[in-house]
């Protein structure tokens, strides 16, 4: 069985949640709770079972709702990246716990909801990094795979893993899952304060070095409260 490329994943919890609302009018999205528990367990317990031991949490919207949720939280271990004086972006939250995580580590969105496929997604990125060619590893979904999505796809895939932006007016084959394995070089010369990964990735598509590895499993869209509904009758049919 292929060893996991790194033992920590950063959770990236700190969004304001605006498509959410109401229900993030009083709590951050990630404590929003689907099937019968907040969508930050099932991403910190998809760790767990993957044999992930470390997870940095970076906080800003209502951020003591979450670290109070997680204080007592083993398995895997949580330490926080507070970003309570500004909001920093999915990039900027990166840089700024950097510090704390190792090279390469996982990211991955707050809000995910996935049932892996025959491995674990960790476990899948893990078999297919080559940090000598990559920045960093994304996992993808087709759209057959992509419950309650309806947009138009984010990225395409050379028979190499390779991939680049959706062409305006086009469908894209793959979806962003929310999952990555990154390396620091993705990180280097990073602007100051609050960025999107964005900018780092169409560099790294520049360089041929942002790649894509189609997922397995079911991936859900839980962006809204109408999904969340539909999302857990998908779960119960599993």
């Amino acid at each position: 069985m292929t060893a996991l490329a790194s033992d920590t994943a950063m959770i990236l919890a700190a969004g304001l949640g605006k498509r959410m609302r109401p229900l993030t009018a009083t709590q951050p999205k990630p404590m929003v709770r689907v099937a019968g528990k907040p969508l930050i367990d099932h991403v910190l317990d998809r760790l767990g079972s993957a044999g992930i031991a470390k997870a940095v949490v970076n906080v800003h919207y209502l951020p003591d709702q979450i670290e109070t949720h997680l204080k007592a939280r083993q398995n895997p271990s949580v330490s926080f990246s507070d970003e309570r004086p500004l909001l920093l972006e999915t990039g900027g939250g990166m840089v700024k716990a950097q510090e704390l995580l190792p090279d390469p580590f996982f990211a991955v969105n707050a809000d995910n909801l996935w049932l892996d496929g025959p491995y674990d997604a960790f476990r899948e990125l893990s078999e297919m990094w080559d940090p000598k060619r990559m920045d960093a590893l994304l996992l993808l979904v087709p759209h057959s795979g992509a419950f309650n999505y309806t947009g138009k796809g984010d990225f395409q895939m050379d028979p190499l893993g390779r991939i680049a932006r959706r062409r305006s007016g086009r469908i894209a084959p793959f979806i962003y899952s929310g999952i990555q394995l990154v390396s620091k070089r993705l990180l280097r010369d990073a602007p100051e304060g609050p960025f999107s990964t964005n900018l780092l990735w169409s560099r790294a598509i520049e360089e041929g070095r942002l790649y894509g590895l189609c997922f397995s499993g079911q991936w859900f869209e839980v962006g809204e409260p109408g999904a969340i509904a539909p999302t857990e009758a998908a779960l119960k049919r599993v």
